[in-house]
C-alpha cells in the first residue's frame, strides 16, 4: 500500500502509542535508564514533528489531532506504569497528585463521552506546558532515578491542565479540536450557540 504524506502523522502518532508498551517492556528487562529515556525522547520528538508535518502539508484534520491525543495518552499510562513498578521511587513519592491527575483524567473522558459521543482534543497551550515538563520529568527518572520534585511540578501542571479541559467542556455546547485556552472556548462558545439553525443550547447542555 502506498504511503503517502497525509498518513505519516498518523504512523508517526501510532508509533509513539506502540512506543508505550515496549517502555514497560524495557523496564521490566531491566534496560539501562539511558535506553528508556532514549525512548522518551523519541516519543517527545514524534509528538512535537507530527503536528508541524501535518500543518505543513495541510492534512491537520480532526481525525488527525483526536488520535494524535489518544496517542499521548496510551504512551505516558504506560510510562507511568513502567515508572511506578521500575528503579526510580520517584512517581510512588507523588502517589497522592497522581491518583487526582488519573481521577480528573477519568472525570473528563466521562464528561466528554457523555456530551461530545468522544474524547476532547483541545491542545491548549497548558497542555503543551504540562506534557513538555512531564517529559522530562520522566527523563530525569529513568536516567538518574531521581527527579521527584520536578515529577511532583509535572503532577500539579496536569491538575491544572485537567481543570482547564474539564471547564472547556462545559463550556463549549459542541466538540471542536485546538482549544489554546479558557478564554478561546468562551469565545467559540458564543459562535456556537449564536450559528443560525443550531438546535437550542439546553438540548446540548
Amino acid at each position: 500500500m502506498l504511503v503517502t504524506k497525509r498518513h505519516i502523522p498518523w504512523l508517526m502518532a501510532s508509533a509513539r502509542a506502540a512506543l508505550g508498551p515496549v517502555v514497560i517492556f524495557g523496564e521490566r528487562c531491566n534496560w539501562s535508564g539511558a535506553g528508556l529515556a532514549a525512548l522518551v525522547v523519541s516519543a517527545l520528538l514524534s509528538d512535537i514533528y507530527d503536528g508541524v508535518l501535518a500543518r505543513r502539508w495541510k492534512c491537520d484534520t480532526a481525525g488527525v489531532r483526536l488520535f494524535d491525543s489518544i496517542a499521548d495518552t496510551v504512551f505516558y499510562v504506560c510510562v507511568g506504569v513502567a515508572l511506578w513498578f521500575g528503579r526510580s521511587a520517584a512517581l510512588r513519592e507523588n502517589a497522592g497528585l497522581l491518583m487526582l491527575v488519573v481521577g480528573m483524567e477519568l472525570a473528563h473522558y466521562a464528561l466528554d463521552f457523555a456530551k461530545f459521543g468522544k474524547p476532547a482534543s483541545y491542545h491548549s497551550y497548558l497542555a503543551k506546558a504540562w506534557g513538555l515538563v512531564m517529559a522530562i520529568a520522566v527523563l530525569i527518572a529513568f536516567a538518574t532515578g531521581g527527579g521527584g520534585l520536578l515529577l511532583r511540578v509535572s503532577l500539579v501542571l496536569g491538575l491544572l491542565c485537567k481543570t482547564e479541559g474539564l471547564a472547556m467542556s462545559v463550556i463549549l455546547p459542541e466538540w471542536v479540536r485546538d482549544v489554546k485556552g479558557i478564554g478561546a472556548a468562551i469565545r467559540l462558545r458564543r459562535k456556537q450557540i449564536s450559528r443560525p439553525g443550531r438546535r437550542p443550547l439546553l438540548s446540548s447542555w
